[in-house]
């Protein structure tokens, strides 16, 4: 679930605005001051909608010390259309604006447009790195390679994806459903279905032993040294 940090005075629309949010599966926290802000910011936050007029520190210094601490999303909500406030918006750090009054649905819009971004962005700065997974393994994603102390190993396309579903995440346990749906596109698909059991055995095969556990009931964990 995404954390969202909603940062607004008024009380009506701070309220309004987290409902909404909170309805669309959103994770969220509220304060009504720039102070209480960058207090309350922390690693799980994803997004910030931020008011510009706060008591305080206003929308701006609270933008300009976040991004100082860790890069994230910013939503900055303003009763002016002013263009110099949009720009100074922009040169600290903030994603986008919106002008008060605005509708619920664009606001959620936005937010999930800025999450994609980084998402898209965080994939990007992964394939340019690939994956490093211990004990001679490693994945280039751009290339669709994959090498083990030093040799290719040749996957099929499905258990390429497999193993990068598994790398992104490792030392972690993926559940089945995550599988199901990154890698075969089947959500809906029982829990139990066969064909995930013979792809990660054949791919256990190729990669050696100890390096994908299974956890009955649950899911598979790409072990790491």
């Amino acid at each position: 679930m995404q954390r969202v940090l909603v940062v607004e005075d008024d009380l009506v629309i701070a309220d309004a605005v987290a409902r909404r949010l909170e309805k669309e599966g959103f994770a969220v926290d509220v304060v009504h001051d720039g102070r209480a802000a960058v207090e309350t910011f922390r690693d799980e936050t994803d997004l910030l909608v931020l008011d510009v007029m706060l008591p305080g520190l206003d929308g701006l210094e609270v933008c300009r010390r976040v991004q100082a601490v860790r890069p994230v999303p910013v939503l900055m909500l303003t009763a002016r259309a002013d263009e110099a406030d949009r720009i100074i918006g922009l040169g600290v750090g903030a994603d986008d604006y919106l002008t008060k009054p605005f509708s619920p649905r664009e606001l959620v819009a936005r937010v999930r447009a800025l999450l994609r971004r980084v998402e898209r962005a965080q994939e990007l700065a992964l394939r340019r790195a690939g994956l490093d997974l211990g004990r001679g393994l490693t994945v280039d994603v751009a290339a669709r390679r994959v090498d083990l102390a030093g040799q290719e190993i040749h996957l099929t396309r499905t258990e390429f994806d497999l193993l990068h579903a598994l790398g992104r995440r490792a030392g972690e346990v993926v559940l089945r459903e995550t599988l199901l749906t990154e890698v075969w596109s089947w959500p809906e698909a029982p829990k139990t279905s066969r064909a995930m059991d013979t792809h990660v055995k054949a791919l256990r095969r190729k990669l050696g032993p100890g390096r994908i556990r299974t956890v009955h009931g649950v899911g598979y964990a790409l072990d790491t040294p």
